[in-house]
């Protein structure tokens, strides 16, 4: 068996299928599994990398028949059952893709370019290092305009990432970052949020769209909506009417696509929505039964809606690999996956969030604390957990983010923080 992608619904596919006996080859790009829901405290200087990343092998060292290679992925050969990495081809007699999706650029110039990504750990890194470098050389700017631009982001996108993002970043700037540059004024620093539709959080009940709204606004962030990027460039956002927005950070999250893997769908297959593979109800490839789609990757309709990319539907499709394969070597016909759904949340700030579990909606206090408790739970490990825990704790206390460290392995890429706005590093 191998298994494509250590994620959320990799992960659960090796971890359940070594559980029946049979040996599982896990591959993946990186030695870690990352925790994504908490990917923008990283970036916002709450929470250190190891706290939200899981080394693999510490996590399924248990599963004696599950092995973890790291391997990037080059095709798929579905006629010869081989897996093409960049460390030569591995043979199966099943497979579980599960590589996860992508940042979307939706074809708007200049955001590879010029804009930073949320999806990996070293985004979130990058994000970190260039917004605290933008700050430390605005003490420097002697030009009021320039100085403004170094100390204004833009974050596109009015999804969950987005508004988390968002109010994580106003509350470092004005709670944290003023107290130490108290010499900057308070005023320059601006968090613009952009959303190209009338609401953020498109999935919510209109009612926590509108409080998100609202609170946003409470916390200093300027929320646009209606507001579409055209184009991103060094320094600057251009707008649909023509408009611009001076801004030396630019934070892009509107959206994911698949990450395409060649030769996944075989001759003929149309690729979905977001390039999503097309799936079986027992989410097998159609004609490959020895092949599951899972995660991101996976189309999946259900009651006329295709499922949202997040964790709890890749968690509960990766169980459902497992049940599906264990069928197969029984000789039974799979069962059809259905998806229960647990409900959404997003956080707005602190001690604020908005949650909604079918007709049961929260939000403020009671909301951020169903948050919390929910995220600790799903982080993999103890040590994790408490030492999030104890950063969420700090910062609620003191008004304290403890990694505000600018650290860089390797040439410095993010000179324009210093030297002024220029390509991404």
């Amino acid at each position: 068996m191998v298994v494509l992608g250590a994620g959320f619904a990799g992960l659960a596919a090796a971890q359940g299928l070594a559980g029946l006996g049979v040996d599982v080859l896990l591959l993946d790009r990186h030695n870690y599994h990352l925790f994504t829901p908490l990917l923008y405290q990283v970036a916002s200087a709450l929470l250190d990398p190891s706290q939200i990343a899981h080394p693999v092998r510490a996590t399924v060292r248990r599963r004696r028949s599950l092995r973890v290679r790291v391997a990037t992925v080059r095709r798929v050969d579905l006629d010869h059952r081989l897996v093409e990495t960049d460390r030569g081809p591995v043979a199966y007699d099943h497979l579980v893709v599960a590589t996860g999706s992508t940042t979307d650029d939706f074809g708007v110039a200049g955001v590879d370019a010029h804009a930073q990504p949320l999806k990996e750990l070293p985004d979130a890194l990058a994000l970190r290092n260039h917004l605290l470098s933008q700050v430390e050389s605005a003490q420097w700017e002697t030009d009021a305009t320039r100085r403004r631009t170094r100390l204004t982001v833009a974050v596109v996108g009015g999804g969950p990432t987005g508004i988390e993002y968002a109010g994580a970043l106003a509350e470092l700037l004005r709670l944290v970052l003023a107290r130490e540059f108290g010499h900057l004024d308070q005023r320059e620093m601006r968090v613009l949020l952009l959303e190209a539709g009338d609401h953020l959080l498109g999935a919510f009940a209109p009612p926590l769209q509108r409080y998100a709204v609202d609170q946003l606004r409470r916390r200093g962030v300027e929320v646009r909506l209606g507001t579409r990027v055209t184009a991103v460039e060094g320094g600057r956002v251009r707008l649909h009417d023509g408009s611009e927005i001076e801004a030396g950070t630019v934070v892009w999250v509107a959206g994911v696509r698949v990450s395409p893997l060649p030769g996944l769908t075989g001759a003929g297959d149309a690729a979905g929505a977001r390039g999503a593979v097309p799936v079986t109800a027992t989410l097998q490839l159609p004609g490959r039964p020895e092949v599951l789609v899972i995660g991101d990757g996976a189309a999946v309709v259900q009651d006329g809606r295709p499922l949202p990319m997040i964790a709890p539907v890749a968690i509960q499709e990766g169980r459902h690999a497992t049940r599906v394969i264990a069928a197969q070597l029984r000789g039974e016909e799979p069962p059809a996956f259905r998806y229960t759904d647990k409900g959404i949340m997003a956080t707005i700030g602190r001690h604020d969030a908005v949650v909604e579990v079918g007709r049961w909606r929260l939000r403020g206090f009671p909301a951020w604390v169903t948050w919390l408790l929910l995220h600790l739970m799903l982080i993999i490990s103890f040590r994790n957990r408490l030492l999030v825990l104890i950063n969420w704790a700090v910062n609620y206390l003191f008004y304290d983010r403890p990694v505000r460290l600018i650290v860089r392995a390797g040439p410095d890429r993010d000179r324009e923080a210093v030297e002024g706005p220029g390509p991404r590093g």
